[in-house]
């Protein structure tokens, strides 16, 4: 016979087995974005309104690319797991785990168009 608590027979049983992560990895990437959104708006401003000449050699140094393509990195991270988050607290059953992989699939392909664009200004 077992001699086991109710918290020792239930821990790693909850809805899905991995809130707590899930919850921990969406504080990260907050705290990550609330560094980054502030830089990447004071270095995008720096090249707005500049010709493609002036904003390809702004891009050339290393720390407005470097900014730019984490921003979009975290970002698109971060939407993708508040996206899986909204679907599966509203949409049930076959569907919720095709629109979790579509959105997957949608905010990765994002965020690999965005860092290809970074790569192509920067080098």
């Amino acid at each position: 016979m077992a001699y086991l608590t109710d918290r020792k027979r239930a821990v790693g049983w909850g809805a899905s087995k991995t809130g707590t992560q899930h919850h921990w990895s969406m504080k990260k990437s907050s705290v990550a974005l609330l560094i980054l959104v502030p830089l990447f708006v004071f270095t995008f401003g720096n090249a707005l309104g500049g010709t493609y000449e002036e904003v390809l050699a702004y891009y050339s140094r290393p720390f407005p690319a470097i900014v730019a393509a984490l921003t979009i990195a975290v970002g698109f991270k971060h939407f993708n797991d508040g996206v899986q988050v909204l679907i599966e607290d509203y949409v049930h059953g076959p569907m919720e785990k095709v629109l979790i992989l579509a959105m997957t699939c949608v905010s990765y392909g994002a965020a690999g168009v965005g860092l290809f664009a970074i790569a192509r200004l920067a080098l």
